[in-house]
C-alpha cells in the first residue's frame, strides 16, 4: 500500500518506491509514501490561489465553527487513530490519547478563540496613537491574515497534535496549510488529512499533505508564506540558511531540541510529598512515549545529599513496568519509533556512559515482554548518575531521544542554576519545593533560557498539567537550543500566520478601518 499524497485539491501517489512505513514491534511493513514525481513548488501556489482566498472570504468566527468541524471529523475517527498509533508507532492507549486527543482538545481550544473574535476579517492592535497636536491625524497597528501558505515541516514523535497544533491558528487566521510530516509516522497524519478533506469540511487548497521527503519544497517559498519546523537542530540551521529563505525574508518559526530538566528543591527530603511527587514526574517523563518526547526530563538536578535516595525511588518505580509489546494489557512502556531511532538511542547513551554510572536499565541486549528484540525498536528505560555535575559534557550536550535521563547533583542554589542553563536554552523546567525563595530565585536565574516553568508544591500536589504537557492556552517554544520559536498561547499562535502594519491618516478613515477589526486583546484572555 503507498499512502497518496493530497495536492492541488487532488490524491496523487509519488512515483517510484518510496519509503517503507513499519511496525516498530514486529518490525512489519505496514506502507509506503513518496513524494517523487509531485509538482512540489504547483500545491504551494495552488494553496495561495485558491485555498488562501476562500478562507480569507470568511470571518473569524465562520473559520472557527470550520475548526470546530474539523475536530468534529477528527473526533468520530479517533478510534482508527488509535489503531494507526499501535501498528506504526508502537503505542499504547496512554501514549495515543497524550498525541491524538491532545490534537483534538488544541482544535476545540482554537475554535473557541475564533467566537470570541466574531464577525471580523482582521484584528486592530493597541489604542488609537495621536501623531498631531491637534489630533487631526493618528495612527493604527492593524495585523492582517498572510497572503501566503502554512508550510509545515513536523516531526515523527507527534504525528497528530504536532499537525493539529500549527494547523488550528492557521486555519482561524485563514491561512491555507501545507502539512510534511515525518515519514517515519507520516500515516497517522496522512489519515487525519483524508478524513478532513474527504468530509468536505474545508475549502479546496486549504489544507495539503506531502508525504515523503521534502525535497525543492523551500525553493518554492515566498515572502508571505510562513514556515513552521520542529525537529533537530541541525535541519533547523539547514531551513534558516536556505538561500531563498533568506532570500525572501520567509518567516521561520522552530521548536528544536531541549535537554530539559527536572529540579528538586533542598526543603524537598526524601519521604516528603514534593520529593515524591518529583519521582513521579521523572518516570512518566522518561516511559510515556517510550521518552519520544521534545518536551520530556532529560536531566534532574538534585541537592548532592538527596542523590542516592532520588536514584533509588526513581529506579524502583522503573522496575515495577513492563516493557514490550504494546498489544499485552500488562505492558506500560512500549518500543521508540523504529531501528534508526533505537541506534540513536544506544549511541547517546554509550557517550552519556563515560561519563556517568548506570542506576538503572541500559542494558542492550534486554528481552521485551512478547517481541523480538531482534526486529522490534525497543530501548530499556535507563536512568544514570552524572559524575561531573557541571564539568559534565554529555549530559548537557548529547539528547538520548527515547527512556533516558540523567540525575545531576548540585551543591547550592547558585551552581543549579549554572548547570540548568547549561543547557543552552530549553522548552522546559520544572522546579519541585514548598522554599518560596528557592523557587523565586531559580525562576529569575533561568527563566530568560526557558520557554516554560513548571512549579510544584505541595498545594499543587497532582494537580498540575505535567512538565510535558503542553497546553494551548499557554507559551510552547524556547530560546537557543530549542530553536528560539514561540507557538500557542493564542496570540503568539495566531501572528505567526498575520502580519503587522499601522495605518497612518485622519482618524475618521482609521475608525472605518477599525470598526471592521476584531480587537486583538482577545486573544490574551
Amino acid at each position: 500500500m503507498k499512502l497518496p499524497n493530497y495536492v492541488s485539491g487532488e490524491w496523487k501517489e509519488g512515483t517510484g518506491a518510496g519509503e517503507p512505513l513499519v511496525d516498530p514491534v514486529t518490525g512489519e511493513e505496514l506502507a509506503r509514501i513518496s513524494s517523487q514525481g509531485i509538482d512540489v513548488g504547483g500545491a504551494l501556489e495552488y494553496a495561495r490561489s485558491n485555498g488562501g482566498p476562500t478562507l480569507q472570504k470568511l470571518t473569524y468566527r465562520e473559520r472557527a465553527d470550520l475548526l470546530g468541524k474539523i475536530a468534529d471529523v477528527l473526533t468520530a475517527n479517533r478510534d482508527e487513530y488509535f489503531r494507526i498509533c499501535l501498528l506504526n508507532q508502537g503505542a499504547n492507549q496512554a501514549d495515543a490519547s497524550f498525541d491524538v486527543d491532545g490534537a483534538i482538545y488544541t482544535i476545540k481550544y482554537y475554535a473557541k478563540i475564533g467566537r470570541a473574535l466574531a464577525e471580523q476579517k482582521i484584528l486592530k492592535e493597541g489604542a488609537e496613537i495621536p501623531l498631531s497636536k491637534t489630533n487631526v491625524f493618528s495612527g493604527q497597528h492593524f495585523l492582517m491574515p498572510a497572503k501566503g501558505a502554512a508550510v509545515f515541516i513536523n516531526a515523527f514523535n507527534f504525528p497528530a497534535w504536532g499537525f493539529c497544533e500549527k494547523a488550528a491558528p492557521a486555519l482561524l487566521s485563514g491561512v491555507p496549510v501545507v502539512v510534511k510530516p515525518a515519514s517515519p509516522t507520516a500515516w497517522l497524519t496522512q489519515r487525519m488529512v483524508e478524513d478532513i478533506v474527504k468530509s468536505g469540511t474545508v475549502p479546496a487548497g486549504s489544507l495539503s499533505i506531502l508525504c515523503g521527503s521534502a525535497r525543492d519544497l523551500l525553493d518554492h517559498v515566498r515572502e508571505g508564506d510562513s514556515i513552521s519546523f520542529t525537529g533537530s537542530a541541525d535541519t533547523a540551521t539547514r531551513i534558516r540558511s536556505h538561500a531563498n529563505v533568506l532570500r525572501r525574508s520567509v518567516r521561520v518559526n522552530i521548536e528544536a531540541d531541549s535537554i530539559n530538566s527536572a529540579i528538586l528543591g533542598s526543603d524537598a527530603a526524601p519521604g516528603s510529598d514534593v520529593f515524591d511527587l518529583l519521582v513521579k514526574e521523572v518516570v512518566r517523563e522518561m516511559t510515556l512515549k517510550a521518552g519520544q518526547k521534545c518536551t520530556a526530563i532529560r536531566r534532574v538536578l538534585v541537592p548532592r545529599q538527596f542523590m542516592q535516595a532520588a536514584g533509588e525511588a526513581i529506579a524502583a518505580r522503573l522496575a515495577s513496568l513492563k516493557v514490550g509489546n504494546p498489544r499485552n494489557p500488562e505492558v506500560k512502556v512500549g518500543p521508540v519509533v523504529n531501528k534508526a531511532q533505537q541506534a540513536a538511542c544506544v549511541e547517546g547513551l554509550k557517550l552519556l556512559k563515560q561519563e556517568c554510572t548506570v542506576l538503572f536499565g541500559g542494558d542492550e541486549g534486554f528481552q521485551p515482554l512478547d517481541a523480538d528484540a531482534q526486529k522490534s525498536a525497543f530501548v530499556q528505560p535507563t536512568l544514570l548518575a552524572s559524575k561531573n555535575g557541571l564539568d559534565a559534557k554529555f549530559v548537557h550536550d548529547v539528547e538520548v531521544f527515547g527512556p533516558a535521563a540523567t540525575l545531576v547533583p548540585y551543591d547550592n542554589t547558585a551552581e543549579l542554576i549554572a548547570i540548568a542553563r547549561r543547557g543552552m536554552g530549553s522548552l522546559v523546567a520544572s522546579i519541585f519545593s514548598n522554599d518560596a525563595n528557592f523557587v523565586r530565585e531559580v525562576i529569575l536565574g533561568i527563566g530568560d533560557l526557558h520557554g516554560r516553568l513548571l512549579v510544584v508544591d505541595s498545594s499543587v500536589g497532582s494537580q498540575h498539567t505535567g512538565h510535558g504537557n503542553v497546553v494551548p492556552n499557554c507559551l510552547h517554544g524556547g530560546p537557543g537550543r530549542a530553536g528560539g520559536g514561540e507557538e500557542l498561547a493564542a496570540l503568539r499562535a495566531v501572528l505567526l500566520y498575520h502580519r503587522r502594519f499601522v495605518v497612518q491618516g485622519p482618524p475618521s478613515r482609521i475608525g472605518d478601518l477599525a470598526a471592521m477589526s476584531a480587537d486583538a486583546s482577545i486573544l490574551y484572555s
